[in-house]
């Protein structure tokens, strides 16, 4: 009985101290993280906007009077639409 419940002590702590090795290795391998950017298609321009990626064309809706645009070759009017520089 004493040699069962040794045997199921040692187990039972083996199989812990597996667990926690697995858990903490580094994976091999893998590489860092990759951005992933939304692709435009010919007719539209990639920007990379305070509020995330979009794709930007004139007559788009945009936010007015925000100069970010301007980077791109966009200008925002009053009428809340993009228009080229």
């Amino acid at each position: 009985m004493k040699n069962r419940l040794v045997v199921g002590v040692i187990a039972v702590t083996g199989l812990f101290a597996g667990v926690t090795a697995a858990s903490t290795a580094a994976p091999v391998g893998v590489a860092g993280p990759v951005a992933i950017t939304k692709p435009c298609s010919s007719s539209y321009v990639h920007a990379s906007l305070s509020w995330g990626h979009k794709c930007l064309r004139e007559g788009q809706f945009c936010k007015v009077g925000n100069r970010e645009y301007r980077r791109y070759g966009f200008y925002c009017p009053s009428d809340g639409h993009l228009r080229r520089r």
